[in-house]
C-alpha cells in the first residue's frame, strides 16, 4: 500500500491526471490501483460456485428447522438467532461440504461513470460493492484452518450446536434456556473427542477457538461473494426468514 500511488501525496490530482493523459497514454489510462486491500473480485465461475452455496445454504436453514429445541424458543429469539449465526454455520457447512472457489480480478468501474454518477440525488441506490482480494484470502484462510481439523460428521453436528445457540447476542428472551442448550452441545463435544482423540488433549479448545474465527467474517462479504449474483438486490435477511418459515424446502432464487 506504501508504494501505491493513488495513496501517495498527489492522491487528489490523480483522477484529473489521468483524465488528461488517457489520449496521451492511452495505456497508462487502464492502469488501476493494485493495493492489496483495495482490488475487488468476483467468482470464477459463479455459475457453480453459487449453486454449490446455495445448496450448502438450504441444509444450513434445514439444520434449525429439524432442532426441536430451536422450535421451542420464542420466535423472536429463533430471528436473531438466524439473524446472528447463519454466516458462520454457512461457513461451517462449506467446510463439511468441501466447497472450493476461486476468485478474478473485477472489472473497475469507469473513472467517468464515477465522476457523472457523484451527484446523484438521495433517492438512487448506491453503486453495488464488490469483495475485495483481502476480504477473500482471509475468508479462504478460516476455511483451510477448519479443513485441516477434519472433523467428523458428529464433531460437526455438536459444534453447529454450540454456535447457533448463542446466549451472548442482546434482546434474547430465553437467554439462560439457550445458554444451557450451548453447554449442552458443547460437553457432547468435548465428551466425543476424549475417545476419538485422546492423545490431543487440547482439539476441543482449538476447535472452539477456530470457530470464533467464523463470527469474524461480516455477512456483506458473504451476501456479495456467494448470493448477490443470484438474488440480485433481494433482501438475504428476508429470504432467510422465508426458508426458516413460509416454504418448505426454498431453494435460493
Amino acid at each position: 500500500c506504501e508504494r501505491c500511488q493513488c495513496h501517495g501525496q498527489d492522491k487528489n490530482t490523480a483522477i484529473l491526471y489521468t483524465l488528461l493523459s488517457q489520449n496521451l497514454h492511452p495505456g497508462r489510462a487502464r492502469q488501476r490501483c493494485l493495493c492489496h486491500q483495495r482490488r475487488t473480485v468476483r467468482l470464477r465461475t459463479p455459475h457453480v460456485t453459487c449453486q454449490a452455496a446455495s445448496d450448502v445454504l438450504v441444509k444450513t436453514i434445514s439444520f434449525m428447522k429439524n432442532l426441536p429445541s430451536f422450535h421451542l424458543l420464542p420466535k423472536e429469539d429463533q430471528l436473531l438467532l438466524l439473524d446472528s449465526c447463519w454466516v458462520p454455520l454457512f461457513l461451517l457447512g462449506l467446510v463439511q461440504e468441501m466447497v472450493t472457489f476461486e476468485v478474478m480480478e473485477a472489472p473497475a468501474p469507469s473513472m467517468l461513470k464515477k465522476i457523472l454518477l457523484s451527484g446523484q440525488s438521495k433517492g438512487q441506490e448506491p453503486e453495488r460493492t464488490q469483495p475485495t482480494l483481502a476480504a477473500v484470502q482471509r475468508l479462504q484462510c478460516c476455511l483451510n484452518t477448519f479443513w485441516s481439523l477434519d472433523l467428523s460428521p458428529k464433531e460437526y453436528a455438536y459444534l453447529k450446536g454450540a454456535i447457533l445457540f448463542n446466549p451472548d447476542i442482546p434482546g434474547l428472551r430465553a437467554s439462560l434456556y439457550i445458554d444451557s442448550l450451548q453447554r449442552e452441545a458443547q460437553q457432547a463435544l468435548q465428551e466425543l473427542l476424549q475417545p476419538l482423540h485422546p492423545e490431543d488433549q487440547g482439539r476441543f479448545s482449538h476447535i472452539l477457538l477456530v470457530a470464533s474465527t467464523l463470527k469474524s467474517i461480516p455477512a456483506t462479504l458473504i451476501t456479495d461473494l456467494f448470493f448477490r449474483p443470484v438474488i440480485g438486490d433481494a433482501d438475504i435477511t428476508e429470504l432467510l426468514v422465508e426458508m426458516l418459515y413460509e416454504a418448505p424446502g426454498l431453494c435460493v432464487p
